[in-house]
């Protein structure tokens, strides 16, 4: 998603150190990097857990299976700007975007992506192979599930919902919470070009802002912060959030999931910044929402059987 220039700068050092490092070409065609045996070795065991313990099967609701991958990757440390790693010409545009994959540190997306995908596997029912979930996460973060470079990336995570809801992996619930529609434009990349490397290159930024544009016909379902008590019994664990924003140009500076812990009460597992690792929100979801420094609600969708 979006970064702002200061968490981008904030962050470049730690990015350059924390970027996966080059898998080798899958079967499949999906060149998905791997830090070390032990994320191959954490898929196998979390498929292994979710189907022991009933959690997936396919045609089966996904949410509390990808709850419980999200579980199990609380502690995790958090790595900022994993997605930034791209092939370029000389002149820096950007000629081809690597499958970067991880299960064992995260960004806030990429734990939604990651917990999703390893319960798409396990739902799916095949050997845990690490090409299985590769294309599970290729087909999460592309427009129409197809990794095509960087422009292909679903960048604002808004959009992410609904090419994710058009193709039947997730469904957007805002109209079902009773949502408002935010139809605010969303310029925050071209806005600041400066913050992402690959918009330094003049076609790149075109192409941004371009599609920018056509994002202007697609309002975003927000769920008003005041509202979310009076629908928290409607979302449910494993729910994707979206964490909405009034910063110009922007629809999400925050991405996590619904947890409902043993006394009943909502709260985000996610992979925050300021937390350092992956962890539930220790405020109910309404005040982690609220204290969020320009927060205007959320954005909700509910992962969809395989």
């Amino acid at each position: 998603m979006p970064l702002s220039r200061r968490d981008f700068l904030r962050t470049a050092a730690l990015a350059a150190g924390a970027l996966s490092l080059p898998g080798r070409l899958s079967a499949a065609g999906l060149d998905g990097s791997i830090d070390t045996d032990e994320d191959e070795a954490r898929l196998r065991s979390w498929v292994r857990t979710l189907r022991a313990e009933r959690l997936a099967a396919r045609g089966r609701p996904l949410g509390r299976a990808v709850a419980r991958v999200g579980e199990l990757a609380l502690g995790a440390p958090y790595a900022a700007g994993t997605l930034d790693a791209y092939l370029s010409t000389p002149g820096g545009e950007p000629t081809h975007e690597p499958l970067t994959l991880t299960l064992s540190r995260f960004d806030c997306v990429t734990l939604v992506e990651s917990c999703l995908a390893v319960a798409r596997v396990a739902a799916g029912g095949a050997e845990p192979a690490w090409d299985a979930f590769a294309a599970q996460v290729q087909r999460l973060r592309y427009r129409g599930g197809a990794r095509d470079g960087y422009l292909s990336r679903l960048h604002y995570f808004s959009e992410w919902i609904a090419d994710g809801t058009r193709r039947g992996t997730v469904r957007d619930i805002g109209p079902d919470l009773g949502s408002v529609l935010d139809a605010r434009p969303l310029r925050f990349m071209s806005q600041h070009r400066w913050s992402y490397p690959a918009l330094r290159v003049d076609a790149v930024f075109s192409a941004v802002a371009q599609h920018e544009r056509a994002l202007d016909a697609a309002p975003r379902h927000l769920v008003p912060t005041e509202r979310i008590a009076a629908v928290a019994d409607r979302i449910h664990t494993g729910d994707v959030l979206a964490f909405a924003t009034s910063i110009a140009g922007l629809d999400a500076t925050h991405t996590g999931l619904a947890y409902r812990d043993k006394a009943g009460v909502l709260r985000a597992l996610h992979a925050p910044l300021s937390g350092g690792q992956v962890q539930v929100s220790r405020r109910p979801l309404q005040e982690y929402v609220a204290g969020i420094a320009h927060s205007t609600g959320i954005l909700v969708a509910r992962p969809l059987p395989v």
